[in-house]
């Protein structure tokens, strides 16, 4: 009799599971926005795929009957696709009511960016869930890799390099080679390639290949972007990341990135808009805090807002602050900023 041979193996998915938590201050503040406008949370990385949560408090539809809100979940990141399941609800702060799940999805579906795959829902005015007049979203996703199968024999492992591609695109912006469309920044010309620039922007894909877009179009002319930042813009879209800044020092530095933040808000780089965030957070003052609060208020930074405003708040800095000649000119210029300031030092002194 031959003898018998028995193998095994396992085919198992790679879950990754994130939570992250959007909290709109000033509920009623923002209600008569609009229909169909909203409020979007700060793209938020869960096992390498951006996602965004947009909530309409007047509604994402005119409504014939009722007070309804809408809201969303956004796959943010670029030329990806993904499966996932989510799960977004609202919190009740004073911990009295269950959560209220508003949009759910318990079976993976594919989260793609071209086209752009949409979850929605509508659902009437939280007022329950309201608390000193802020709401409180939590939105868990879990993202359904690729199935591995694992084998019980001998494997050999073999070392894979590392991904040269932003390299390879970085070159071909260095290069120059059949470029396709020249930008005129205050008398400097850039050189570029449409598709790169169409596949990494939504603005410039508008401008490129959209209705208005002029498809034979060779020159564009920038008017209020300086050169460095352009040139900082570019560098981005081909590498993936921002160019070094180690000649910049301190106060050069700072503000070339505030621009980068501009640059990126204008073209729809959240990626590049967040990295900047990030810089600015790590790099408060008590003397540039209230101007790094002004341009993320207007740039609808918002992790880069409530940094800000907790850095502000902060029992040993608030008067130091507030006798600052930046606060005084927030004050004339921009008021509705320091009633965020008020009711996030009226909430800190409650904790």
């Amino acid at each position: 009799m031959p003898r018998m041979r028995a193998s095994t193996s396992l085919c198992t998915p790679s879950v990754v599971r994130g939570t992250h938590t959007f909290k709109i201050v000033g509920y009623n503040l923002q209600r008569g926005i609009g229909v169909g406008r909203y409020l979007s949370s700060t793209p938020f990385n869960i096992s390498g795929y951006f996602w965004r949560i947009e909530y309409y408090p007047d509604g994402e539809m005119e409504m014939k009957h009722g007070d309804y809100a809408s809201i969303s979940l956004d796959f943010a990141s670029t030329n990806s696709e993904v499966r996932a399941s989510f799960e977004v609800r609202l919190v009740d702060q004073a911990k009295k009511l269950a959560p209220l799940v508003v949009l759910s999805q318990n079976m993976p579906i594919v989260f793609r960016t071209h086209p752009p795959t949409y979850v929605g829902k509508d659902f009437l005015q939280p007022w329950a869930y309201l608390q000193d007049d802020s709401l409180v979203i939590e939105c868990d996703i879990t993202v359904v890799e690729e199935s591995k199968v694992a084998v019980t024999a001998t494997s050999f492992k073999i070392q894979v390099p590392p991904s040269d591609l932003s390299n390879n695109l970085g070159e071909l912006l260095k290069a120059g080679e059949e470029t396709d469309v020249m930008f005129e920044v205050r008398g400097e010309i850039f050189h570029a390639h449409k598709i790169v620039l169409a596949m990494r922007s939504p603005v410039f894909k508008a401008d490129l290949f959209g209705r208005k877009g002029d498809r034979t179009r060779r020159i564009m002319n920038i008017k209020d972007i300086q050169p460095p930042i352009f040139r900082a813009l570019l560098h981005f879209i081909y590498t993936d990341s921002l160019p070094s800044m180690g000649h910049l020092d301190g106060d050069d530095g700072e503000e070339m990135v505030k621009h980068l933040i501009m640059a990126a808000d204008r073209y729809a780089m959240a990626r590049m808009k967040v990295i900047c965030e990030s810089i600015l957070c790590k790099n408060l003052n008590v003397q540039n805090v209230t101007t790094i609060l002004a341009l993320a208020n207007e740039h609808h930074c918002n992790h880069l807002k409530n940094a800000c405003l907790e850095f502000i708040t902060s029992p040993d800095r608030i008067h130091d602050v507030v006798a600052s000649e930046g606060y005084a000119q927030l004050k004339r210029s921009r008021p509705a900023i320091i009633v965020d300031i008020f009711e996030r030092a009226t909430k800190s002194c409650k904790i």
